[in-house]
């Protein structure tokens, strides 16, 4: 296998279970970077640009990374408490009068980052359309009937994030979510990263879709239990219905749909970038830092945890950051960050000095703990201290 790139002494393990990935794991094209105290000290990547092409993956190669996404949308309202503009423990209901129907007034900001808001699905599905109107999302949200009452349980708002978080930060800066983060995380850092990919950039991303485990890494996944099996396989969970809450499911090769402003599930960016993000949210990088100290806790202090009411398995979540735990493993008990589905993982260890970002064009069924990544983060984890 053609892997281009370097690796710092001691980071070795880090390329050997790249190249692993494509001989075993069914890899297609991919990238993986890490970062320790705000040093590069991984840069790799490999294989095709496209899922299903044979242009090779170059350096500036971006792809869709899902609900990695996630957890660059989540800096953006821990920032603006940071800097006085937005109260966590605020109603929603204080910035955004209309989402006060239906048994909401209650709900908090904190409770939207924590996945406690209660409204994982809609009761009627957005289309593709649809969900690109920020609008129209905003309407039919604030009307929606939570299904538990806020703040008293979590469950993973797989879709509805994008539109939750994207309301407050309009609501409380007059910009889209997607500006903010370009011009207050991606501009000073430099990163090749965005909620809402710019026509200019659309040249540099590759081809997503869905590839088929190979036979070895079957034989090394853990079967599901009977529960989660029989939630995804439902039509009437909350599983299957949080997924579905834009019908039919997107086209993530659409440009139409890339160019949208989803931050539950479009974003798009190298490894470097989300890497290098992660980076800054735990210390300096280049000069720049986004979170305090008191922020980074904040964001890692956790804040649900238990059976997740969607996802089935137990989760547990900081503040917009799933926690290291048994189904999303991180590098350490310390760690936070976000996976996208089937692939794409970001995270950061402050212990460590650790920021990791992965992303890839084929995306296997895993939800939270690709086979692929997770091979990665044992590398890492046999990296000098």
């Amino acid at each position: 296998m053609d892997v281009n790139g370097t690796v710092a002494e001691g980071f070795e393990p880090v390329r050997e279970a790249f190249v692993r990935n494509f001989e075993a794991l069914g890899e297609r094209g991919a990238a993986v970077a890490v970062y320790r105290d705000g040093r590069k000290v991984v840069d790799l990547w490999g294989g095709t640009k496209d899922v299903d092409g044979t242009a090779p993956w170059q350096r500036e190669t971006a792809q869709i990374v899902r609900s990695a996404t996630k957890g660059v949308a989540a800096a953006v309202p821990l920032m603006l408490a940071e800097r006085g503009e937005l109260d966590l423990d605020a109603p929603v209901g204080h910035l955004w009068p209309e989402y006060k129907a239906q048994g909401k007034e209650h709900t908090t900001v904190r409770h939207v980052l924590a996945h406690r808001a209660g409204v994982p699905v809609l009761d009627r599905p957005l289309t593709p359309a649809e969900a690109a109107d920020p609008d129209l999302a905003a309407t039919v949200l604030a009307g929606q009937t939570p299904v538990w009452e806020p703040g008293t349980d979590h469950g993973y708002h797989a879709q509805t994030y994008s539109w939750l978080t994207s309301e407050l930060v309009r609501r409380a800066t007059g910009r889209s979510i997607g500006e903010w983060i370009a011009t207050e995380i991606a501009g000073p850092l430099g990163l090749d990263l965005w909620v809402g990919l710019p026509e200019a950039e659309a040249h540099r991303v590759g081809r997503v879709g869905r590839i088929e485990a190979p036979a070895r890494e079957s034989a090394l996944r853990t079967r599901p239990k009977r529960a989660v099996a029989d939630a995804y396989a439902d039509p009437e969970s909350l599983t299957r219905r949080a997924f579905a809450a834009i019908t039919p499911q997107p086209d993530e090769n659409d440009p139409a749909y890339r160019a949208a402003v989803l931050p539950a599930s479009n974003g798009i960016a190298t490894a470097d970038a989300l890497a290098r993000f992660y980076a800054a949210l735990t210390g300096e990088v280049d000069g720049v830092r986004l979170f305090s100290p008191a922020t980074v806790e904040l964001a890692r202090r956790e804040a649900s945890s238990g059976p997740d009411r969607v996802l089935v398995v137990p989760t547990r979540f900081g503040l917009g950051y799933m926690l290291h735990g048994s189904a999303s493993p991180l590098l350490a008990p310390g760690s936070f960050g976000h996976p996208g589905r089937g692939g794409a993982l970001g995270f950061a260890d402050p212990e460590s000095g650790i920021a990791f970002g992965y992303v890839t064009n084929g995306f296997h069924k895993s939800v939270t703990a690709d086979p692929r990544a997770q091979a990665l983060v044992r590398a890492v984890r046999t990296s000098p201290a």
